[in-house]
């Protein structure tokens, strides 16, 4: 039942329907839910496929819905979605395993390729396994400096922060932050916390 398909639980119905167009026309199965709680009233815990969920609704948010998944249904990984997304979010997701996290409005090309990667992921790997293989060898070309300060953009700091903390100027952080992004190959900060949360799992 409900092999590979995709469970899209946001609130907005325009979102929803949008979504199941585009997948559908894409040749994935979907299935829709208005909020988080009626789709864990439904799901089993042997359902195959992958979750599409808006962190942002009434009752349970998305990161709770992927909490309360982690032991109801291990093998359905989870995309979370959003039009508010921050660095703590972004890290909450991850270190609970999230596939991804995708701020709106998103690219329909990005977002089917990350589809497309998760199921066939899913078919290959234990439940919430994910690619977890230990430092990257891209954080060994950081510098002291420059680990100093990723750690502290992770945490969602801004450069004014980062500069008191380290006692530098925000035009110095400026220099070693677009060092960090071009020396891990990212360019956006949700990237990065994926990265180093990845690594560091």
């Amino acid at each position: 039942m409900h092999k590979d398909t995709v469970f899209i639980v946001d609130d907005d119905a325009s979102i929803r329907d949008s979504l199941s167009l585009l997948l559908s026309l894409h040749g994935f199965a979907t299935a829709s839910y208005a909020n988080a709680e009626d789709f864990l009233a439904a799901v089993q815990a042997d359902w195959q496929g992958c979750v599409v969920a808006d962190i942002r609704m009434p009752g349970l948010s998305g990161l709770e819905l992927q909490q309360a998944l982690l032991q109801r249904a291990p093998r359905l990984p989870v995309i979370i979605i959003t039009a508010h997304g921050d660095v703590a979010a972004a890290r909450q997701a991850f270190l609970a395993h999230a596939v991804d996290f995708i701020e709106k409005p998103f690219d329909d090309l990005q977002l089917l390729a990350v589809l497309k990667k998760t199921l066939a992921d899913a078919q290959a790997r234990p439940p919430r396994q994910g690619n977890r293989a230990g430092p990257l060898p891209a954080l060994g070309k950081l510098t002291a400096r420059e680990h100093e300060v990723m750690a502290l953009m992770v945490q969602g700091l801004h450069n004014r922060h980062i500069a008191d903390a380290l006692g530098i100027s925000p035009r110095t952080v400026e220099v070693h932050k677009a060092r960090v992004m071009e020396k891990l190959g990212v360019k956006h900060i949700v990237d990065l916390v994926r990265l180093v949360d990845t690594a560091c799992a």
